[in-house]
């Protein structure tokens, strides 16, 4: 098993550990009994989760509550489904003494780890999570949210979870389209923070498709190293912790101009694309726009914003993007591969309105 500690002085644990080990789905509950022996535990989940037997090889022969969040997927991740969660949570008398485990992708980690920050003031939550864009990503860092009918992650707080325990080999359940598109997370990493990582993923791309373990135990740590260093630093995303979002800004308004149709590693791969198209044109690339689509392509995930898309309304939702001043976010560029662009400090930039429409009319 790999131990990576995660250290966040600000918040009041301290640290937390992530654990990465293929076939450990079966020995974590034993864990959280021994860890947490005081607590009650609550799953929260999905069907998808069940279908492909994770739940019933986390939990063996016990029998904890469950959650199971209906539907599966971005269409659940509202406000209400967080209501109905801690609404059973009351009924069943939990307190405190609480420790909700979410078990699943990114939509279940960010609704368990959003109900665990708002339930009684707070209550503790481990992270487990089972897809490629969880693994990478959403599980670390402790951003939790839910959408609104007009936006990504409108409601949202900062969680940091007890521990996260990775286990590689419930990646192996997943369909193509869902895997390849929670790759795309690895690649940001690389590209906002490690060019020998980047070009990893160049000559490993077929044993990566392939999802060779010992392969996804590499980009498992390599993904958590990145962003628990960035987050150390900046755990509530007040400059640094930006960097994470290369490629978020446009791919969110992408992601839900599409009705969530698009992935969120789908919709993202489109943001990176349109990143480096705007690089270009402010006169940061040096070339490196070939390099990433092909990887991309490679990885079989949209370069491109589908037609049906209306620019207008991906205007209107970047206007409206979490992080927006005066009707406008700053985006995060790359001065090269595995180097963020850094600008009087500060790592997001202006990227003048008509420059960005621009680009979202090349993009189709």
């Amino acid at each position: 098993m790999v131990r990576l500690d995660v250290k966040i002085p600000q918040v009041e644990a301290g640290s937390y550990t992530i654990y990465i080990e293929a076939g450990s789905l079966c020995a974590i509950w034993e864990r959280l009994e021994a860890d947490y022996p005081n607590l009650q535990k609550f799953v929260v989940t999905d069907a998808n989760v069940a279908a492909a037997g994770h739940l019933a090889t986390l939990i063996g022969k016990n029998s904890p509550q469950v959650y199971s969040i209906d539907p599966p997927g971005e269409a659940s991740k509202h406000i209400d489904t967080v209501i109905a969660i801690i609404e059973e949570l009351e009924k069943a008398f939990f307190g405190r003494d609480t420790l909700i485990v979410a078990l699943g992708g990114g939509t279940v980690g960010d609704i368990a780890g959003f109900a665990a920050a708002i339930f009684k003031r707070g209550v503790k939550v481990v992270q487990i999570p089972t897809t490629t864009v969880a693994q990478a990503d959403s599980s670390v860092g402790g951003k939790t949210g839910v959408d609104s009918s007009i936006s990504k992650n409108a409601f949202g707080a900062f969680w940091q979870p007890e521990a996260v325990f990775i286990d590689v080999k419930t990646l192996l359940t997943l369909d193509d389209r869902q895997y390849c598109a929670g790759l795309i997370e690895g690649v940001k990493h690389a590209l906002i923070a490690d060019s020998e990582y980047f070009e990893f993923y160049e000559k490993n791309v077929d044993a990566i498709k392939n999802r060779d373990l010992d392969v996804l135990g590499e980009i498992a740590l390599k993904n958590c190293q990145i962003k628990a260093s960035v987050v150390e630093k900046d755990p509530t995303e007040k400059n640094l912790r930006r960097i994470l979002n290369y490629g978020h800004t446009i791919g969110h308004a992408v992601e839900t101009a599409s009705g969530f149709e698009l992935l969120h590693g789908e919709s993202v791969a489109i943001g990176i694309i349109a990143a480096g198209m705007i690089e270009e044109e402010m006169g940061l690339a040096t070339g490196r726009l070939g390099r990433i689509e092909q990887i991309l392509r490679k990885l079989g995930v949209p370069v491109r914003i589908p037609a049906e898309i209306d620019k207008k309304q991906l205007i209107n939702i970047v206007k409206r993007d979490k992080k927006a001043v005066n009707q406008w976010p700053k985006f995060v560029l790359l001065e090269d591969i595995g180097k963020v662009l850094c600008k009087n400090g500060q790592w997001a930039v202006d990227v003048p309105r008509d420059l960005v429409e621009k680009i979202l009319t090349d993009l189709y």
